[in-house]
């Protein structure tokens, strides 16, 4: 992932980080500003968890949320968009 856009797009992804990690105080993700290591660091913190776990959340998050690196969303996300747009808001169960 591109830390370096996400630090210049933090205000759109800082909602997903929050969604993520819902123990992260606004003074957290306003110090983090974009910036990996901080995160790591706030999520370590605010879950108190080794560093090791909280790079390992980070990671995966990271790689469920490849489409914030392009600035667009996968083919499969936005298929499963649609359907759960045409279920009423209820994904069907694959």
């Amino acid at each position: 992932m591109n830390w370096d856009r996400i630090e210049g797009d933090w205000k759109k992804v800082k909602g997903t980080v929050r969604e993520r990690w819902g123990r992260l105080s606004d003074d957290h993700l306003e110090r983090i500003a974009g910036t990996r290591d901080l995160l790591v660091g706030g999520i370590q913190q605010s879950y108190g968890i080794a560093r090791e776990e909280a790079e390992r959340q980070v990671m995966a998050w990271e790689m469920r949320n490849a489409f914030l690196d392009t600035g667009q969303r996968n083919a499969k996300t936005e298929s499963s968009d649609r359907h759960c747009s045409a279920a009423g808001g209820i994904a069907p169960s694959q």
